[in-house]
Order: C-alpha cells, then sequence, then structure tokens
C-alpha cells in the first residue's frame, strides 16, 4: 500500500534516512490498515493496524497505537504498541508506553512507568533471553566457597574505646 520498491532491498541496512530532518506525521484520529513504508522518519498519533518499517527514527506518540510488527533504525515509544519490534539502534519506551510483544535492538533505554511485555534481544541477533535461575541473596552467615573452606569460622568483631 505505501510500498517505495527502490527502499525495499535495503530495509535491513544500517542507512541513514533520506530526509533525516522531515517527519512524516500519522495525526490523532487517522486510521491506517496495511503496510507502511519509509525512507525517512515518522511520528504515529493515529492508529496503524500492519507491518512497519522506517528507514530512520519512528516515533509513536501518547496517542498513538500500532498494532503489527515494527522494524526501524531508532524510535520513542509513548503509546501502545503491539507487535514485535525489531530495532538497529536505540529504542526508547517513555513513562507512558505499553509494548506487548517481543524486542530486538541494540540498545532500550526503559523509563519507569513504561509497560513491557515480551522478550527482549539485545546486542545483535540471536534467539530471545532464556528465562534465567532465580538470585539466591546472601546473608551475612552465607560464605563463598572461594573465600573461605568449610572449616574455617569467621573472626569475631572487634570493638575498640
Amino acid at each position: 500500500m505505501f510500498r517505495n520498491d527502490k527502499a525495499h532491498d535495503t530495509m535491513n541496512k544500517p542507512i541513514e534516512p533520506v530526509s533525516p530532518g522531515k517527519i512524516n506525521s500519522i495525526m490523532e484520529g487517522t486510521t491506517i490498515e496495511g503496510e507502511l513504508r519509509s525512507d525517512s522518519n515518522v511520528r504515529i498519533d493515529g492508529r496503524v493496524k500492519g507491518t512497519i518499517n522506517v528507514r530512520g527514527r519512528l516515533i509513536v506518540g501518547a496517542t498513538g497505537h500500532v498494532e503489527g510488527d515494527v522494524t526501524c533504525q531508532s524510535s520513542d515509544i509513548e503509546g501502545t504498541v503491539n507487535g514485535k519490534i525489531a530495532c538497529q539502534d536505540l529504542l526508547s519506551l517513555k513513562a507512558t508506553a505499553r509494548l506487548s510483544g517481543d524486542i530486538n535492538t541494540k540498545k532500550l533505554a526503559i523509563e519507569p512507568g513504561a509497560v513491557f511485555t515480551g522478550n527482549c534481544n539485545m546486542g545483535g541477533g540471536g534467539s530471545p533471553v532464556k528465562e534465567m535461575d532465580p538470585v539466591r541473596l546472601s546473608t551475612s552467615t552465607d560464605r563463598p566457597s572461594s573465600l573461605a573452606s568449610p572449616e574455617a569460622k569467621p573472626e569475631p568483631l572487634k570493638t575498640t574505646r
């Protein structure tokens, strides 16, 4: 629907946007369904249902709602996104952001208040993050084996007056 064949072959390469200082804007009250492709920056304050491919920065404003997969160079999310995001550089989730889906990005910034549900893969490809074993917090009576042998007893505290 919004396809530019010239950009189709270069979407997966880190190429600068054609017009870095200009922003395509989808205003509040606008709904788009289908595939959205842009060689420059895009701001969404309305609703988009479908795939989004942006060679520049994607901004989803506080009233913006995206339902579908996203590929972009960098992104600032203030609104709602339901779908996978592949971001080649920095993905920033602002305090009002609501993201439900998997993330693949080089860098991630999440402000307090943002809600993210899904898996995150950072640092250039690979499988999503696997669930990790729970962390056991040590107490004052725990001694790592590398620091003391099992027979060693802690020295009593000395006080001076």
